[in-house]
């Protein structure tokens, strides 16, 4: 009888299985090192336009805030500083990442990061019944509820993509 792969448990996972949220993990090859999100959907089988990415940004010297947006889109920062309730956004450098989050590029996920950050869904995901997001490391994407994402982060909707 063959070994059964064990099944990869990252910080956000951990956190859904304990709140006892639905969802299904999905996992995909990274070796081409494509972990854009586009190239990610396409990975997973998944509509480019129901899986979302994860941004992180900064206020200031040491303030940041997360943002899920669709992969096919762009963070509008004016729209997002708004509603972060700040006067100014940038990107957190990469650099920057892993030490902020705990999370590397290509697997921030809102959820389970070393610090709970202010964290704002595009509104394009608040009424639809499940989307994709990552699941805390490169290769592992999640598909839930955007409500049940939202009340593990603590989240808010909001439009913060580009026109």
């Amino acid at each position: 009888m063959a070994k059964q792969k064990k099944q990869v448990k990252t910080n956000a996972v951990r956190l859904l299985d304990t709140e006892q949220v639905p969802y299904e993990l999905m996992e995909y090859d990274t070796d081409d090192g494509q972990l854009d999100g586009v190239s990610v959907a396409a990975k997973t089988g998944q509509a480019a336009e129901s899986v979302y990415k994860t941004l992180v940004t900064i206020a200031g010297p040491r303030e940041l805030f997360v943002f899920i947006v669709p992969v096919v889109e762009e963070l509008d920062l004016k729209k997002a500083a708004k509603a972060a309730g700040v006067k100014k956004l940038d990107m957190l450098p990469l650099k920057d990442l892993t030490k902020e989050t705990g999370y590397v590029r290509g697997g921030c996920s809102a959820i389970g990061m070393k610090k709970k950050y202010p964290t704002v869904i595009d509104a394009s995901a608040e009424n639809s019944d499940q989307f994709v997001v990552s699941a805390g490391k490169p290769g592992l994407q999640m598909k839930l509820s955007p409500r049940d994402l939202a009340l593990i982060a603590d989240a808010s909707f909001s439009a913060v993509i580009k026109d």
